[in-house]
């Protein structure tokens, strides 16, 4: 028993010598990795807090779901500046040449048949564009009835929708020069809008507003009813044309396209001139009211 007794003893004795003074250790070969550095400071007046969940992290604002250029709120706009240019110098600032065929057409109706052109096309970017328009029709065997083309600058002021400036050249009749000023473009649930205003050089006001559906039955087969309408702000009896409005055009075609540059197409259209220019028909010996039977070609490249 005294023999336990010591050797217990002895051993409590001992144990401060087993204890490490760790001030006296080298952490030289130890050392903890140094924090990384803070990245740029966040706006946090850029982050939606309404969307942060309690106790979750918020999520630093993104181009998918956060403000347009939300990486302003990272970087600085003065620093993302330069990847915007650079971005749409190399993806966006292509120049592009486009012509349609809208519509070239024969027309059967009552009396003598006869002959339609609607042509545009541009050459520019996705802001700026030189636009040009020829429209005109006809009847087998006689003079044009009306033509005119038009050249015209156009500048993006919405995704889907161009302000177009230039001035309009009328081929047929007295000798007219035109200012001009419209919009164009495409409008919710996919309607195509081509609206504009003329000033001739004589003082005449006019104005025109065309629109189309592409109402898509197949993969190749298409209806497409057209509507255009045509004003003034005065009679210009030299012309045939009344005050107020001019005609209204109802239209309605069935294409097929063999490729999407290429659709024939077979349709109907119905024309009405209104109040003077009804009167102005009928004294010229002319019928205020035409339905055409119509047998074209639309085509893009």
């Amino acid at each position: 028993m005294r023999l336990f007794a010591a050797s217990l003893a002895a051993l409590i004795a001992a144990t401060p010598a087993l204890a490490q003074d760790h001030s006296q250790m080298d952490h030289g070969g130890h050392q903890m990795p140094a924090a990384p550095e803070t990245g740029p400071e966040v706006d946090h007046s850029m982050i939606d807090h309404g969307a942060m969940g309690h106790g979750k992290p918020a999520s630093p604002p993104n181009s998918l779901t956060g403000p347009p250029n939300a990486a302003d709120a990272i970087w600085g706009a003065d620093a993302m500046h330069p990847s915007r240019e650079a971005l749409y110098e190399e993806h966006g600032d292509m120049q592009i040449f486009w012509f349609q065929g809208d519509r070239l057409e024969y027309r059967a109706r009552a009396g003598d048949d006869g002959y339609l052109w609607d042509i545009q096309g541009y050459y520019g970017g996705d802001l700026d564009k030189f636009w040009f328009k020829s429209e005109g029709e006809g009847s087998f065997g006689e003079p044009l009835e009306s033509a005119e083309v038009q050249a015209l600058y156009s500048r993006a002021i919405a995704p889907f929708f161009d302000l177009q400036a230039g001035v309009r050249q009328d081929l047929t009749g007295p000798d007219r020069s035109h200012a001009v000023i419209g919009v164009q473009g495409l409008m919710p649930y996919m309607f195509e809008v081509d609206a504009a205003a003329f000033l001739s050089d004589k003082g005449d006001l006019t104005a025109r507003i065309e629109a189309e559906y592409d109402q898509r039955i197949s993969q190749r087969l298409i209806l497409q009813p057209r509507a255009e309408i045509n004003l003034s702000a005065q009679e210009i009896p030299l012309l045939g044309i009344g005050s107020g409005i001019d005609n209204i055009e109802l239209g309605l075609r069935l294409r097929y396209e063999i490729v999407p540059e290429f659709a024939p197409y077979v349709g109907v259209e119905q024309e009405w001139k209104l109040g003077g220019s009804r009167d102005f028909a009928r004294l010229a010996g002319e019928d205020p009211e035409v339905t055409s039977y119509v047998v074209g070609l639309r085509f893009w490249f």
